[in-house]
């Protein structure tokens, strides 16, 4: 296998020259093989699935002398979220141990589950060991409590293809490091179809002038299997009715690096044309029925996933045009690590038809950083504008991402460091000095009193279990460490805990009928607490970033009190549950008013005093410990019963000590400002651009985003801009306010609204400013009464005009 210094990616195969051959000569798959081991179980137990998992006592993969220890969890200390099969028991080992398996010749799916816990008081959060399998390194030095925090896991699943050979035997070995011990929960062992993955005999991808060859002698190792912009693909219905591969695929929405991308989903009734080249067990219909789709032309569609550096890659795309007829009605340019990878998809071209599923492989290299650690691969599509396709987008339903064994067979890497989230800083004074810091770097190796103290730590702060004090359940022991004192918020609100009994009885279990929102946190309910009514918003338990998120908005709302941000009634950690409790906002938010047929218009001057207030909401936040909010919008701008707009939904938050912070780009499409995508570097100007989207979605009310107009309507701020240079202004604004906005105020508004958008952050008025500048507009409102709108522009304002250029230049100098 040839290696090179740089990010390199290859093209394996384009799949667009064979035949298209109809459904019913395309079978789904059976597993010729399948074996379930549930390592240390007493007897044969089902899974969640009911799959039988067969006990490894006295197995004929076990040797009979097997010096090992076959151990149950302690049922106290095993998490409500880890299932019992196989987790619930583990087979513990102090020196080597090797499992047989008895295969048939060809590609197999292996599976080891683990749930680091103790087990027959035995410690395996301090396990170090490797693990072999046949002349493959699966492990070394591998820690599965670091793997466990890093996944935001308590148990997972790691899976590998391996090929077996003649010898048609897997010998699975863990050897234990020095003074530690190895352990294993569950092993699972599925054929795999033939050339699903790799070929026997080889295929050569080109490369300049060499070749890269990807076969049989090489095994993989599966990072992400994810059904983008669908939900979870349970291992059901992966590959068959009744016994196919049993792979899970998961949702993307960790994974997409600006936010709320849209997804389409098909009609259930439409067929999934399989074809011989991509047969039904390629990928389940689920899959190819839902995409995620990039409608914003101005800003790619991009994913970032953490791998670890050192490594070859394969990464297999899947497409299926369900939205389209024809050839090059959409092409777009796959980029791999901001290298273009392909330039030219267009799915129904290659496919030869819509609805007909298609897969796309490439091969990419990871450098090393150092001590092989982790990295972001990011991968994104751009909508081709040149030659013309006749709609501008781009999609994507399905992406597995492959780990590929180095040239000593070896998967090895670190051991993930140990982040621990820091609780909000109005609570960090009650914590222990040793639990204040909130990155410790771990290097697991021979000295095992490190690993000791910092799973002490690690424990301290991050477990979720509920603990009895004096007869009385309390919080996780984050929270029981402290109490919600109100001496750091500015209002005489009180922030108290809440049980989940309450929170249960207020929802009725959580029932479907108490929805009154969804977003990528969770679900929102409405109840009444206390006779209070109230907003309940509880965290989706599949979110890999929602532990940062819920303590973030604890920490603003804790310390933060204002008439025009939303209050924080309590909240409650019980159960592993994270739930967060508001107060409930009558009115729902800005955006259902604006683009809701259902509810009557927002007036003009309603509209004005919505967004003066949750410009002062923001202003305070800006002005109070300099906080950002990072995803301003029309849909986080909720009305109280008074219409009284409050900012909500800080989840994103980030506290900016300096002129900027460096960061990810998170937001939501549309609203995100260009500067901070460019140069990742967050400032209190990029709130300033989303709620200048914001001022735009009030005057127009259309979304920021609507990707079936014609390309320059596209983006609402590219248009609305437009728009003001041509002095065109009042064509674009809401029907619904014909008659109601005075001249001069129009003009002043949009004047607003674009010299929030400017190009260069520091061009932007201050939120500050625009408040100040909003209140004017109000009071030229009222002053002015109703009058017909008319076209405002640059090249006809004066300097009679009570909003004219020249007196608005202020904006330009801040």
């Amino acid at each position: 296998m040839i290696s090179h210094p740089l990010y390199f990616f290859f093209l394996i195969s384009i799949h667009s020259t064979l035949k298209t051959t109809s459904t019913s000569t395309v079978e789904a798959y059976t597993a010729t093989e399948l074996i379930l081991l549930s390592c240390g179980a007493s007897a044969t137990t089902n899974d969640i699935s009911l799959r039988s998992w067969d006990t490894d006592q006295g197995s004929k993969y076990t040797p009979s002398n097997a010096p090992s220890i076959s151990s149950s969890s302690d049922a106290s200390t095993m998490e409500s979220s880890v299932f019992p099969v196989p987790y619930g028991t583990a087979r513990v080992f102090h020196s080597p141990f090797t499992y047989t398996f008895p295969l048939t010749e060809g590609q197999k799916f292996l599976r080891l589950y683990f749930y680091p816990n103790v087990y027959s008081d035995i410690d395996t959060r301090l396990s170090l060991f490797s693990v072999n399998a046949n002349a493959f390194t699966l492990f070394t030095n591998f820690s599965a409590f670091l793997h466990s925090k890093n996944l935001t896991r308590p148990s997972f699943m790691v899976e590998f293809v391996v090929n077996i050979g003649a010898t048609q035997k897997l010998d699975l070995t863990f050897t234990p490091n020095p003074n530690s011990s190895a352990f294993v929960n569950g092993i699972e062992i599925v054929s795999v179809p033939d050339k699903l993955y790799l070929s026997e005999e080889g295929v050569e991808i080109r490369f300049v002038d060499r070749l890269f060859d990807l076969n049989s002698g090489t095994a993989l190792e599966n990072l992400y299997r994810l059904n983008v912009g669908g939900g979870a693909v349970d291992i059901g219905e992966d590959s068959g009715p009744t016994r196919g591969m049993f792979r899970r695929w998961s949702p993307d929405d960790d994974y997409i690096f600006h936010g709320d991308y849209g997804f389409t989903q098909h009609d259930e009734g439409v067929v999934i044309n399989y074809t011989n080249r991509t047969p039904s067990y390629t990928a389940p219909p689920k899959v190819y029925k839902s995409a995620r789709t990039m409608t914003n032309i101005s800003i790619s569609l991009e994913w970032g996933f953490p791998v670890d550096s050192g490594f070859y890659y394969l990464l297999r795309f899947h497409f299926c045009d369900f939205r389209h007829v024809k050839a090059n009605d959409v092409t777009f340019t796959v980029n791999v690590n901001n290298q273009t990878a392909d330039p030219d998809v267009d799915v129904i071209f290659m496919a030869g038809g819509p609805d007909i599923p298609i897969f796309k492989d490439y091969i990419t290299w990871v450098p090393d950083v150092g001590n092989r650690g982790k990295q972001d691969l990011r991968l994104s599509l751009v909508p081709c504008l040149v030659p013309g396709p006749r709609y501008i987008s781009a999609w994507l339903n399905g992406l597995e991402i492959f780990k590929l064994n180095d040239s000593a067979g070896s998967f090895a890497a670190s051991n993930p460091e140990l982040v621990v989230d820091s609780p909000p800083v109005s609570l960090v004074r009650n914590l222990p000095a040793a639990a204040k810091k909130k990155k410790i770097g771990v290097v697991v190796g021979s000295v095992i009193g490190v690993v000791v103290a910092v799973a002490a730590v690690a424990m301290l702060i991050m477990r979720r279990w509920k603990v009895k004090d004096a007869g009385t359940s309390v919080t996780n022991s984050l929270w029981s460490l402290v109490s919600l004192s109100t001496e750091s918020r500015s209002t005489s609100d009180t922030c108290r805990y809440l049980s989940i009994d309450e929170i249960k009885a207020a929802t009725s279990n959580f029932d479907d009928s108490f929805v009154i929102g969804r977003g990528g946190f969770g679900r929102v309910y409405k109840g009444l607490i206390r006779n209070v009514p109230v907003a309940i918003k509880r965290l989706n338990s599949t979110s890999r970033q929602g532990t940062r998120e819920f303590l973030t908005e604890i920490d603003v709302l804790f310390k933060l009190g204002h008439l025009h941000l939303v209050s924080l009634v309590g909240y409650c950690g019980d159960d592993g549950e994270m739930i967060l409790v508001y107060d409930y906002m009558a009115h729902g938010s800005l955006r259902d008013h604006l683009y809701n047929s259902e509810k009557s218009p927002l007036t003009w001057k309603q509209r004005l005093q919505i967004c003066v207030g949750a410009a002062k909401g923001l202003d305070y936040l800006h002005s109070s410990g300099t906080i950002i909010h990072r995803d301003v919008k029309s849909s986080n701008i909720l009305l109280d019963e008074n219409w009284v707009a409050k900012v909500s939904d800080f989840g994103l938050s980030k506290m900016a000590k300096s002129t900027h912070v460096s960061t990810v780009v998170k937001g939501s499409l549309g609203y995100v400002d260009p500067e901070y995508y460019r140069r990742k570097q967050l400032t209190l100007k990029s709130d300033v651009y989303s709620f200048g989207v914001v001022l735009l979605e009030v005057l127009c009310a259309r979304p920021p985003i609507i990707a079936t107009l014609p390309r320059e309507q596209v983006n609402l701020a590219e248009w609305a801009a437009f728009c003001y240079g041509k002095g065109t202004v009042d064509q674009i604004v809401d029907s619904n306010l014909k008659g109601q906005i005075a001249a001069e105020c129009l003009s002043s508004f949009t004047e607003i609204a674009v010299a929030c958008l400017v190009e260069k952050g520091i061009d932007r008025p201050s939120m500050n400013d625009i408040v100040r500048k909003l209140e004017f507009v109000m009071q030229l409102q009222v002053n002015g009464g109703a009058q017909p709108l008319i076209g405002i522009s640059a090249s006809n304002a004066t300097d009679e005009d009570t909003c004219s250029r020249s007196k608005s230049s202020e904006f330009q100098q801040q």
